[in-house]
């Protein structure tokens, strides 16, 4: 599929490709969450629309965020898995999270806090790395490749 970007400047060039609803939402379950299956996106919190998620993984793919395959113990459910491309947008993550806590809280009751977020906070370029790493060690790391 032919993608279509407005024009050439950065900004709105990631904004075409990560700027919906879904996407980075999805980036972050994978990375943070342990998500990486239909199921497993289904199940979540976020409550995404399976002809959404479906579309959105597609893009995802596409874009070489994430990789596709077949869970090894049953050849029936696909396995998602960030590329290092999909890794690269953990700063993103982080920094979403941390503008979140800083100028939403007080919008959204609701808004959890944590450990990781002073984690975050106290030493975001450590988070960041040992978040990566975690991610990269669950998965064999030719897995990263694209």
């Amino acid at each position: 599929m032919a993608f279509k970007f407005r024009c050439d400047c950065p900004i709105t060039s990631a904004l075409d490709v990560l700027g919906d609803r879904w996407l980075l939402v999805l980036v972050k379950q994978m990375l943070l969450e342990d998500r990486r299956t239909f199921k497993d996106f289904i199940e979540s919190d976020e409550a995404i629309a399976t002809n959404i998620l479906s579309a959105k993984l597609k893009l995802l793919e596409e874009a070489h965020l994430v990789t596709k395959s077949k869970l090894p113990n049953n050849k029936k459910t696909n396995l998602y898995q960030l590329t290092e491309k999909g890794l690269a947008l953990t700063p993103v993550i982080v920094e979403l999270a941390l503008w979140s806590d800083a100028n939403l809280r007080d919008w959204n009751t609701i808004m959890r806090k944590g450990a990781e977020l002073d984690q975050m906070r106290d030493d975001k370029a450590n988070f960041i790395k040992g978040v990566k790493q975690r991610y990269r060690d669950q998965f064999d790391s030719n897995a990263f490749d694209v």
